[in-house]
């Protein structure tokens, strides 16, 4: 019977060819992510079908189902890089001729860390809104959905005992965490009390995180019972699809989905042609499929899907969520093909991107690094944007929050740098490497001894060296080992060239055992170009400039959520 069903299908097959008079094949290989690939695969059958050619040549589509994180990870392993948090993907899984992630987040992150992907085309063909999925009756307390709610009411309740059980799906590896973490980190602001609302978000939501989108969501209540409400996940951001998806299972409790203000960037699930994809035939058939995913039969099927079409709105077939709007809040733009600053939906850049998994990663993942701080006489100069604060106020301040945030995973060593600070050394121990579980308060003293050095100049060669060797002798397998550097200036020390420096950096290097290096301008006086040619010895570096030096925070946080220098 087999046999006879092969046949069959071979001989319908070639009378399809046959009809449309075309001959040979091109295959297309089509990833996508497995809430819209159901939808796809239809539409790229029915075409098929329907005797689908280029240029008189048969087309044949093969789509999968991928999650995004595996295909980002496939991408990062051919340009031999990282992205903060994900990692590589194993050699199965290969990168295909056309990618439908979630969204155009993960474009953005890959553009930034791997110079060479470019993808030649890319097009939004489906969206769902980032909604904060709460079981009905914790959405009753709330008013919804009959009342609007915000972040800021989100926001209020991290740090309180009557606190909601918030849970994510680890931004580093799922695009509605990431947004909703974006906006999250906006609204709480960049004062005092925004920065303790922040860090008390995200240690909160770091305990009650997941790695993958269904396990968050087998943590909801089974049953409406106070205890089962109590013990169970109260809340979380996820896209709207998932709400609907997980309403259409009839469970216990159901969801509601509340559409908070702002908006965060919706999925966009953007169409990209990869790369790789050069070959005339295959790049017409790439831009055939599109156009059948682009009429009104395929908003029906992404309806279904519980997906909305690129413009917010949706078929008659999507069941859409009580509350839900009939056009999504916020209208997502797919990131231009090629423009590594290019941004997402709701103008989300890439930069952005980083600092929110920066935050993340000094959250929730081990590490150890050694922060070094410029304490020469310029660290003195006041900036305006900060209301007058030296350039050593606003480190020290940036400092403080940097190590509030750090979780007990991580070790932190501290030192100072001038020149002639230690004898005839440049740089001198205020910290050694040391757990913040016991060494937290006295990290925290030594920030205090910051201060500038009158008349100090930048030993910043010495440093480096004594730095990074210093790192490798107390480097341990399974965390980030790396030194983060801060500067004002450039080097002004008696000691050794940049000539021996780069000798010395190259010589001591061990594959197996990485060290990142993190240089951080800040201000304008910085000599970039003299970074950049440090950088460019030590893989895996990157060079940061804070021209505004009150941003130093921003960037501390980007150089920590990327793989690659923000130049």
């Amino acid at each position: 019977m087999a046999i006879v069903v092969v046949i069959a299908g071979t001989w319908l097959g070639y009378q399809q060819f046959a009809a449309t008079g075309c001959t040979g094949a091109v295959k297309l290989t089509v990833a996508a992510a497995p809430e819209i690939a159901p939808a796809v695969e239809q539409a790229a059958q029915q075409w098929v079908r329907s005797g689908a050619e280029v240029s008189g040549t048969c087309v044949a589509v093969e789509v999968t189902q991928e999650n995004p994180a595996s295909i980002a990870g496939a991408v990062s392993r051919e340009h031999n890089v990282t992205l903060a948090g994900l990692g590589v993907a194993p050699d199965a899984v290969q990168i295909p001729d056309v990618w439908i992630p979630d969204s155009s987040t993960w474009l953005l992150r890959l553009q930034k860390e791997a110079a060479g992907f470019i993808p030649p085309k890319i097009s939004s063909i489906a969206q769902s809104p980032v909604v904060l999925a709460l079981p009905e009756p914790v959405a009753e307390q709330f008013g919804l959905p009959d009342k609007k709610m915000t972040w800021d009411t989100l926001l209020a309740q991290f740090g309180t005992d009557k606190s909601l059980s918030v849970g994510i799906v680890d931004p580093a590896k799922d695009a509605s965490g990431l947004t909703s973490l974006l906006v999250l980190s906006q609204v709480a602001g960049t004062d005092q009390a925004g920065l303790r609302k922040k860090a008390q978000a995200l240690t909160a939501l770091a305990q009650n995180s997941s790695a993958l989108r269904e396990d968050l969501l087998q943590r909801f209540p089974n049953s409406n019972t106070a205890d089962d409400l109590a013990t169970s996940l109260n809340a979380a951001p996820l896209s709207e699809e998932d709400v609907v998806a997980y309403n259409a299972k009839r469970p216990p409790v159901r969801l509601t989905a509340a559409y908070l203000e702002p908006s965060p960037a919706p999925l966009d699930y953007p169409y990209a042609v990869m790369p790789q994809v050069t070959e005339a035939q295959k790049s017409e058939a790439a831009d055939g499929l599109l156009a059948q995913l682009s009429d009104g039969v395929f908003k029906e099927r992404l309806g279904s899907a519980g997906l909305r079409a690129p413009d917010g709105t949706y078929g008659s077939t999507f069941q859409a969520p009580i509350g839900a709007p009939q056009a999504s809040p916020a209208v997502a733009a797919s990131a231009a093909g090629g423009d590594v600053g290019g941004t997402a939906g709701a103008g989300t850049d890439a930069a952005a991107l980083s600092r929110v998994i920066g935050s993340w990663v000094a959250t929730t993942r081990p590490g150890r690094v050694l922060a070094v701080f410029d304490v020469s006489g310029s660290m003195t100069t006041a900036v305006p944007t900060a209301g007058g604060a030296t350039r050593a106020k606003v480190t020290q301040a940036a400092a403080r929050f940097g190590l509030g945030l750090f979780s007990d995973k991580w070790a932190v060593g501290v030192w100072r740098f001038s020149t002639e600070l230690d004898g005839k050394k440049a740089y001198k121990e205020l910290e050694p490497i040391q757990p913040l579980t016991s060494g937290r308060a006295e990290l925290n003293a030594s920030i205090d001894q910051l201060t500038p050095v009158k008349d100090g100049g930048t030993g910043l060669y010495d440093t480096i060296l004594a730095s990074y060797s210093y790192v490798k002798q107390e480097w341990q397998a399974g965390k980030a080992n790396s030194v983060i550097l801060f500067t004002d200036g450039e080097d002004s020390n008696a000691g050794i060239t940049q000539k021996k420096l780069l000798a010395e950096l190259e010589k001591i290097q061990d594959p197996k055992k990485p060290i990142r290096l993190v240089l951080i301008g800040i201000g304008n006086e910085v000599n970039k170009a003299e970074l950049e040619t440090i950088q460019k010895v030590v893989p895996g570096s990157g060079v940061f400039i804070a021209e505004d030096p009150a941003k130093i925070g921003d960037i501390f946080f980007e150089a920590i959520g990327s793989r690659t220098g923000a130049n």
